[in-house]
């Protein structure tokens, strides 16, 4: 089935795995942090406990790496049993440091897609994470200068989405939005009758994975690259 984008007026882009790298270096982490608590149990073990103490302190922490860095540090006290050393505690923040220092790594595509969209289009950053990190990457990316509003959100239902449309006062047919998750980027917006395009990064984490139920009659377009949507939006 044909869609047909030719209301649209706005673009949303999430910014984490659709314009820069990020998941595979919460990964690295990870493994970093298994190879920490080593002592302790199983890599495999640690990353699952890990992922459920994320998952528990989603609503108190939010999106983001230093939610992250919390869950970890947790989880070092869990696992050890409060013996955890001062050395582990201070190896788990500075990978946390890491992690916000790392340097922003464009994906293949992002700024030709955005020079040329930004042409025709009012291009906006929706995303979620901390407020303060996703500034500071899109500051770094270089990539501002193509957006007429950055907002970050604390998490991306349909609720989220509703209000910023509110915000941008347009309907949601002259709404488009392109990322990575189908959980965050998508589904949501096909709930609101606007439009997605959905580009897949190699990694997804656990929380933003969807069942082929939770896809099922929805009706949007999946593109391999980036600049494939120039070709639906030409």
């Amino acid at each position: 089935m044909e869609i047909d984008y030719k209301k649209v007026k706005v673009i949303g882009f999430d910014a984490d795995d659709t314009l820069w790298v990020n998941e595979t270096y919460f990964r690295n982490t990870e493994k970093a942090f298994a190879d920490l608590l080593s002592r302790y149990e199983t890599p495999n073990k640690i990353d699952q406990e890990l992922f459920k103490m994320e998952m528990n302190n989603l609503e108190l922490y939010g999106y983001g790496v230093k939610g992250f860095v919390l869950s970890m540090i947790e989880m070092a006290l869990e696992l050890s049993n409060k013996t955890v050393s001062n050395e582990i505690i201070e190896e788990i923040l500075n990978l946390g440091k890491q992690m916000i220092n790392e340097p922003v790594e464009l994906l293949e595509g992002v700024q030709e897609v955005l020079e040329k969209l930004s042409k025709k289009y009012t291009l906006i950053v929706a995303t979620k994470g901390d407020l303060l990190d996703q500034e500071r990457k899109l500051k770094k990316s270089g990539l501002l200068k193509y957006f007429h509003h950055i907002e970050v959100l604390s998490d991306k239902k349909e609720e989220n989405y509703s209000n910023l449309l509110g915000h941008l006062d347009i309907e949601p047919s002259e709404f488009l939005m392109v990322g990575n998750s189908l959980k965050s980027d998508i589904l949501p917006l096909l709930n609101l009758n606007a439009n997605a395009i959905h580009v897949p990064f190699h990694t997804t984490w656990a929380h933003e994975e969807v069942t082929k139920e939770d896809q099922k009659n929805a009706t949007f377009k999946t593109v391999q690259k980036v600049t494939d949507i120039l070709e639906l939006l030409d």
